[in-house]
């Protein structure tokens, strides 16, 4: 089954339904082996590869760009017009100090700052899908699980993160713009935005979403389906959890064995059992649990394209291979029951 290619939100991208994330790009997978895996999915007809300023991560500073430099030298080898490449400026941050002396906000300065230095590392003219990775204002991210006033701070206006875009996009540096670990009202207030004051519109939402996270098909779902924002999946396999790996032995080699700390959303209480009922559905039915979850999430009617992040070969057939995979209605209400059961473990 050969896959789809689905158009991004109302822009002109045409995007394979499977992403290649880069994440572990010049961290877990040194260059040679980075290079591999990006043919090695281009042969197979992923034509989407996404990346971000602050790559690989965990994020350090001895290892900032990394991820851009390495995509950017496979890059040059490529067909440009037929690579969509997706990269995303880093939020507010005070933990980040080596980029741009820490991200004060998504302000035209810092926003320049980050679209050249990405546009330097890629080694290209302009950039496809340019994402804000994470809201300039007070919203629950990262496992956070909860809006709390309390942490109100100042953060630019959308219409000016808004305006900041447009004129990228009017230099030729940018095509199409997307947003990243947002919220229905953060949504909502782009497209507003856009339609009132001839500001460009966002096509795309990067979100975690699988079977241990299912939040966007609450208010973030009927948002995104009436107002053409793709869905962009990150996070299928839960960091690993979702393969079963852990089950069997903790420390197995993985991003989390590998940083202890890293990965805080996957640390709450009903991810063990909810990832041990999902292990036992998929061996039931003769499934690996990776090629559950992942055949779940590349064929969710909400979902355009699903970013896989794998450091090995094999990994990245097993995930390409799962594909061709299609669950039956039956199979898809034995899911339900369990996401019934134990509903978003790992928001």
């Amino acid at each position: 089954m050969e896959i789809e290619y689905r158009t991004l939100g109302k822009s002109d991208l045409w995007v394979s339904a499977i992403c290649l994330g880069t994440m572990t790009f010049g961290e877990q997978n040194d260059e040679r082996e980075a290079h591999a895996l990006l043919d090695t999915a281009f042969e197979y007809g992923v034509n989407f590869f996404d990346t971000a300023e602050m790559y690989p991560v965990p994020p350090r500073a001895e290892t900032y760009g990394r991820s851009e430099e390495i995509l950017g030298r496979w890059l040059r080898r490529q067909p440009r017009d037929r690579v969509v490449v997706a990269t995303k400026v880093a939020g507010p941050s005070r933990n980040l100090p080596w980029i741009r002396g820490g991200p004060k906000g998504i302000d035209e300065a810092n926003v320049r700052a980050a679209v050249e230095g990405s546009l330097r590392r890629l080694q290209t003219d302009y950039i496809d899908l340019y994402q804000i990775h994470w809201p300039d204002r007070n919203q629950p991210m990262f496992g956070e699980w909860r809006f709390d006033p309390r942490n109100e701070r100042p953060f630019s206006s959308l219409q000016s993160q808004l305006e900041v875009m447009a004129r990228l996009i009017e230099e030729g540096k940018v095509r199409w713009i997307g947003v990243s670990n947002e919220h229905p009202w953060g949504v909502m207030t782009f497209v507003r935005l856009a339609e009132e004051l001839g500001l460009p519109r966002i096509v795309s939402i990067q979100n975690a979403f699988g079977l241990l996270n299912r939040t966007f098909e609450g208010g973030l779902a009927e948002v995104c389906w009436r107002e053409h924002v793709s869905l962009l999946a990150y996070s299928p396999l839960a960091f690993g959890h979702l393969t079963g790996k852990y089950l069997k032995d903790p420390n197995a080699p993985g991003r989390l064995s590998r940083f202890p700390s890293f990965g805080r959303r996957y640390q709450k209480p009903n991810v063990i059992p909810a990832t041990e009922a999902y292990v036992a559905l998929a061996e039931r039915w003769g499934l690996s649990p990776a090629t559950l979850a992942l055949s779940w999430c590349y064929h969710h009617p909400l979902v355009t394209s699903t970013i896989i992040g794998v450091t090995t070969m094999s990994q990245l057939v097993e995930n390409l291979r799962a594909w061709r995979v299609r669950l039956s209605e039956e199979q898809q209400a034995a899911i339900d029951e369990i996401h019934l059961r134990y509903p978003n473990p790992a928001p």
